[in-house]
């Protein structure tokens, strides 16, 4: 019976996964690209666990998880401390400053976006990449969730990979990238990421999950429409406050504001905050128990189009 490894995470009844998570990274385990995955028997009787040596690489910009913003090194967490929880020995390539129970490789000592002193984040960047190439060896299985900045490298070496796409990719500048480097094995979080690249190699779609006693539910919120995220021209902060205000309810926002966007944040979105139903939080905080800075409310979310996630 043929043995897969799904969605980089061990399974033993591997009909647990739906069809979309199911991500064959390394192909039935006869015919592994390393012969290097050890086993061990659990108990007389019971079915025998594969233990993967798994390389997480994560970008600088937030610690893993991120103390504010970050969505993709939040997922980049959950992913890697559930990995660590199964028993499989994980190495999780981010910034110093992050916190995990796998061993943890810090190319800087800390996140680069709020660091004063950090000039040129791609310095480090070029840091982790060579870092994680110098240890290729040690590991069954790199997962990469910092865009292209590997695939030069990964192209001309042996260890299997896989990359994680957590952005849009309709971007122009992307088409002769991915043609250049057609062989790359991707993973996409939507279907709807995909259309735009739809003949690059992907592996399959697996959704942003959460854990489970992350979130509560409120079953009394507060009345107010609430905005988390960042502010930027594609998330449209100006529609929610036309929103709110058409529907006569107050409106928070929780949303950092990128250098690249302060410009549009002061001309476009900061005359829109006298208004006094709009209040403006600032980054959103995350606790330990996933609750927000923003009391409970409900979510009042409008893109201009298309996102990673789908259209919304």
């Amino acid at each position: 019976m043929e043995e897969h490894i799904y969605g980089v995470c061990h399974s033993d009844n591997p009909k647990v996964h739906n069809r979309r998570a199911q991500v064959s990274v390394f192909g039935p385990r006869s015919i592994c690209a390393r012969n290097t995955l050890s086993s061990k028997q659990r108990a007389p009787g019971s079915s025998w666990r594969l233990e993967v040596r798994i390389a997480q690489v994560a970008p600088l910009y937030e610690s893993v998880p991120p103390k504010l913003y970050g969505g993709t090194e939040r997922v980049v967490s959950y992913l890697t401390e559930e990995l660590v929880r199964q028993g499989h020995d994980v190495t999780l390539f981010a910034s110093g400053n992050s916190e995990t129970k796998a061993r943890l490789v810090a190319p800087s000592p800390q996140s680069l976006r709020l660091d004063e002193n950090c000039v040129d984040r791609m310095v480090h960047h070029m840091r982790l990449v060579n870092m994680v190439f110098e240890q290729e060896s040690r590991f069954d299985i790199l997962h990469f969730h910092i865009d292209y900045l590997h695939y030069p490298v990964s192209v001309r070496q042996k260890t299997p990979h896989l990359t994680t796409l957590h952005g849009r990719l309709d971007l122009p500048d992307l088409l002769p990238l991915y043609r250049d480097f057609h062989s790359i094995p991707l993973v996409s979080i939507s279907d709807s990421q995909r259309e735009p690249l739809a003949w690059a190699n992907w592996q399959g779609t697996v959704y942003h999950g959460l854990p489970e006693p992350l979130y509560c539910l409120c079953k009394k919120p507060e009345g107010y429409l609430a905005f988390i995220g960042r502010v930027s021209p594609e998330k449209r902060v100006d529609r929610a406050i036309e929103i709110a205000k058409r529907t006569g309810r107050r409106l928070r926002i929780a949303a950092k504001v990128d250098v690249v966007d302060e410009k549009y944040f002061h001309e476009e979105i900061e005359p829109l905050l006298n208004d006094p139903g709009v209040e403006f939080i600032g980054k959103s905080v995350r606790t330990k128990k996933g609750s927000s800075s923003a009391p409970p409310g409900r979510c009042c979310f409008r893109l201009i189009g298309r996102s990673p996630l789908g259209w919304l």
